[in-house]
């Protein structure tokens, strides 16, 4: 059975030898963005394949957000670069939740820990991304509970 980061190199090589310029790039920056996590801190260690996922998961936020600004910007060809970085990420990553399922899974925490108001946010966050466990960016979770603890 073959590692994440495994297959990711497997896959930079199919992509090198099919001349796929954004997918090997991606792939490349990627495979940095785990090398440099593994030599990160005081000791260096391998990554487990749920720390690649983080890594990933976080390099597909950048891809997100820098997309957004160079549409903010007025600057749709490089817009596009990201969305494509951002897609090839995308192959890699467990399938994301939806708005719905995700409030689903906020209620679901709220009724277990019994929170009221805002006070309770943290533990509800706690038990909502337990559950959430990487299918959704932090930010939407925390959207969802300030939306379920804040009164009508």
């Amino acid at each position: 059975m073959s590692t994440l980061k495994e297959t990711l190199h497997d896959d930079l090589t199919e992509a090198i030898r099919a001349r796929d310029q954004v997918r090997s790039a991606t792939l490349r920056m990627a495979l940095t963005a785990v090398t440099n996590a593994e030599v990160a801190g005081t000791e260096a260690h391998e990554l487990t394949d749920d720390e690649v996922l983080k890594v990933l998961a976080k390099e597909a936020k950048k891809r997100r957000e820098a997309a957004e600004a160079y549409r903010g910007a007025r600057r749709l060809e490089l817009a596009e670069v990201e969305d494509a970085e951002l897609a090839v990420l995308e192959v890699y990553l467990p399938k994301q939740l939806t708005d719905d399922e995700i409030t689903e899974i906020v209620r679901a925490a709220v009724a277990e820990t019994g929170a009221t108001g805002m006070k309770q946010m943290g533990q509800v966050m706690k038990v909502a991304n337990a559950t959430v466990a990487g299918r959704a960016e932090g930010g939407r979770v925390a959207a969802a509970v300030r939306a379920a603890l804040t009164p009508a």
